[in-house]
């Protein structure tokens, strides 16, 4: 059978199906995806000169549940939100000063990240095919470490930027791609029990 790979791209394949709900529906689930971007900038592990956090693996999830528009939008408000002010970056950072320091390229990666994911979802990379799940949320988080790493590169050199903005956080990107695609797994399942 071939139904799930000539599906047009975003019918079955977003698990939320927020592309057809109503504009207050929409808004909600912008709020509630910034509120979970937030947590996940909690969960932190501090190394210098950037965090390892659940930051990346949230991004990767709201592209893959909301789509790439959506997803593009909230992963940008909770950054808007970072640079007022409000405590939601790592570790309850906030400011604009942020997205001039050494994290400010994984920070402006974030909505590309989630952008990307949320495309390759509605093109069937979701749960529902578990592999290309992983490579989705995979090449976020490389999309992620490569665009930092290029900006910390012009703070720190090359050589560190790789050695230090992107050797340690290699496998926590492998991990968090495979815990995303499970997550994926587990809530195309539920959405298809639902609905059958």
């Amino acid at each position: 059978m071939t139904a799930s790979t000539t599906a047009p791209a975003g019918a079955a394949l977003n698990p939320l199906g927020l592309q057809n709900r109503p504009l207050a529906w929409k808004i909600g689930a912008v709020i509630l995806g910034t509120v979970l971007l937030a947590a996940s900038s909690y969960i932190e592990v501090p190394m210098f000169p950037v965090p390892v956090t659940l930051q990346t693996f949230a991004v990767a999830l709201v592209g893959a549940l909301y789509g790439w528009r959506l997803g593009g939008i909230t992963i940008s408000a909770w950054l808007i939100e970072g640079a007022s002010g409000l405590p939601v970056l790592a570790g309850g950072a906030a400011g604009a000063h942020h997205f001039v320091g050494p994290t400010a390229g994984y920070l402006f990666a974030f909505p590309v990240a989630g952008m990307i994911m949320g495309w390759l979802a509605e093109r069937g990379w979701t749960g529902q095919r578990v592999g290309l799940a992983f490579v989705a949320m995979l090449t976020a988080n490389l999309v992620c470490l490569t665009v930092g790493a290029a900006w910390l590169t012009t703070l720190v050199g090359a050589e560190q930027a790789i050695v230090a903005g992107v050797m340690p956080f290699l496998l926590g990107a492998v991990l968090k791609s495979a815990l995303g695609a499970m997550v994926l797994k587990l809530i195309c399942g539920r959405m298809t029990r639902k609905g059958g």
